[in-house]
């Protein structure tokens, strides 16, 4: 009787829920899954954020609308934390802001500074909320292709100068979903020199951050000399917290931008939960041992399916950051889409079609690094039998 509004037409890829129908359909035929499709993390948050949500969840006065001034400790805590992680100074007023969740923020950006004739660069494959961003605003969206023979940075010197002038905004993203590529600060010098060269907006996800491994440490844009001046830069509780259905994140960055993005969700919603900002200070002011433990746990998850697969033949490179593996097809499959149907058919391992991600995500599938070692190794032992 009535008609969706068009722009939903646009919005993310039928691919995702496809994957979800297959995983339904095995596990209705009696089969047990392996769903390595979503990168919802599975261990749990560290006792102080538990024991902290609790105390707040119970205490009768936390059920109010947060006001704006119930923000400052939350905001005091990020720019502590964003000092001793990153060495970056941060106005707790102006240059702060909590969301829930990150996803949310990025997905209102373009609500905040986008206009209809206005252009976004956006990475191909990249996060679908960044589309999604640029869509939801009704702007248009240049795809910035992100290459292996690059290391899965983009090539600005690529970027038609004509398309550069014209652009907007930048979306990027280090450590990578889906590509677990990652950046280092020369990188983001070079992408500062550019959006001053261009006048470009840099919105840069930083949600895996602290999961990283084998010594690697991931910058900060914001650690660039001038950062401030053209980027913004958004961080989620989910990954490194553990926190994924709290809905808790921030952006930090450049004040015009935040402040432009603050009056959107003002216009939105009443602010966050208040039990969940203060487990979210617990989070940001807790002991952090626990963290460097998680983020060892997904590097021995890595280890296993790419050690496992390799001993197949079937070869993927190892990363060194993010909770996710992207595979190249095994020899003999060229549609992503079809091998990661076969897969779930024959096998019950539920994975994401790398063109899902964009179109020069097609020739890989994305495997998240979720369940126990034992739940990993039956997968590669289902795909072993099946496929190798």
């Amino acid at each position: 009787m009535f008609n969706r509004a068009n722009r939903l037409q646009l919005l993310g890829s039928a691919i995702f829920s496809e994957m979800d129908e297959l995983r339904k359909k095995k596990e209705n035929e009696g089969i047990s899954t392996i769903n390595l499709s979503i990168g919802s993390p599975d261990l749990p948050p560290a006792e102080h954020i538990r024991l902290a949500f609790q105390e707040e969840v119970l205490n009768q006065d936390n059920y109010r609308y947060t006001l704006a001034s119930e923000f400052t400790e939350i905001k005091e805590a990020i720019v502590n934390w964003y000092n001793k992680r990153f060495q970056v100074i941060l106005d707790p007023v102006t240059e702060v802001l909590p969301l829930m969740g990150s996803q949310d923020g990025l997905t209102h950006l373009g609500l905040a500074i986008l206009n209809p004739d206005d252009l976004a660069l956006v990475p191909d494959p990249g996060y679908p909320a960044y589309t999604t961003s640029v869509i939801l605003a009704g702007a248009q969206k240049y795809s910035v292709p992100l290459l292996p023979e690059n290391n899965y940075l983009p090539d600005y010197s690529k970027i038609p100068s004509r398309v550069a002038q014209t652009a907007k905004i930048l979306f990027l993203n280090y450590p990578s979903n889906p590509l677990a590529a990652v950046a280092d600060l020369e990188f983001f010098q070079r992408t500062i020199d550019f959006a001053k060269r261009f006048k470009i907006i840099v919105c840069h996800d930083l949600a895996y951050s602290e999961l990283a491994y084998d010594g690697y440490k991931p910058p900060s844009i914001l650690q660039v000399p001038e950062a401030k001046k053209f980027a913004v830069e958004f961080h989620s509780f989910s990954k490194t917290f553990s926190m994924a259905g709290s809905r808790l994140g921030f952006v930090v960055g450049n004040s015009e931008i935040i402040s432009a993005l603050a009056d959107i969700k003002s216009n939105i919603d009443f602010g966050l939960f208040k039990p969940t900002l203060k487990a979210g200070i617990a989070a940001l002011t807790g002991p952090d041992d626990w963290i460097k433990a998680n983020a060892a746990i997904y590097k021995q998850r890595a280890d296993i399916l790419v050690d496992g697969f390799g001993k197949l033949g079937w070869e993927i490179r190892k990363p060194k950051a993010s909770m996710f593996l992207w595979a190249p097809l095994p020899k003999g499959y060229q549609s992503s889409k079809e091998f990661s149907f076969k897969l779930g058919e024959r096998t019950g391992v539920i994975v994401t079609p790398g063109v899902g991600f964009g179109e020069h995500g097609e020739g890989y599938i994305r495997m998240a690094l979720v369940g126990s070692h034992e739940y990993l190794r039956a997968g590669v032992e289902r795909i072993g039998r099946a496929f190798f």
